[in-house]
């Protein structure tokens, strides 16, 4: 009934966060469709849009990279403060608080970014559960 360019939008607009009340009226189809294509497409929905947030995140934050070594390079500079300090000072807590909230700044940098497939997609030798988790 609906064109594979219908779905392609609709996948496109999904990724995007659209409302389906938005995208019914962009593409003309009804929203029990367009919940029926969700579960449908829930893989390339998913993918795109943890492609989108990467480029969102790399517009808004930079290359990966550049924060990790940024984020790396203020986590020493406290680090070697910290030796520097007697543990009776007050701003010592401070620093071991920015120490310890850099650390976790660096592990989300460099947490890997998931891509899923559906099980018919996945080569049979490759196969482990209902769904693989890609970490590139």
């Amino acid at each position: 009934m609906h064109t594979p360019e219908t779905q392609k939008k609709f996948v496109e607009l999904r990724a995007r966060e659209w409302t389906y009340d938005r995208i019914a009226a962009e593409l003309g189809v009804a929203k029990s469709t367009l919940v029926e294509w969700s579960r449908k497409f829930r893989f390339e929905i998913n993918n795109r849009l943890a492609l989108e947030v990467d480029e969102l995140r790399h517009r808004v934050l930079g290359p990966r990279q550049a924060r990790v070594n940024a984020l790396v390079q203020k986590l020493a500079r406290v680090e070697e403060e910290l030796r520097k300090r007697d543990l009776s000072q007050v701003p010592t807590a401070r620093l071991y608080a920015l120490a310890d909230s850099l650390r976790r700044q660096v592990e989300r940098e460099t947490s890997a970014m998931n891509f899923i497939s559906p099980v018919q997609d996945i080569p049979h030798d490759e196969y482990v559960e209902q769904v693989q988790v890609w970490k590139p």
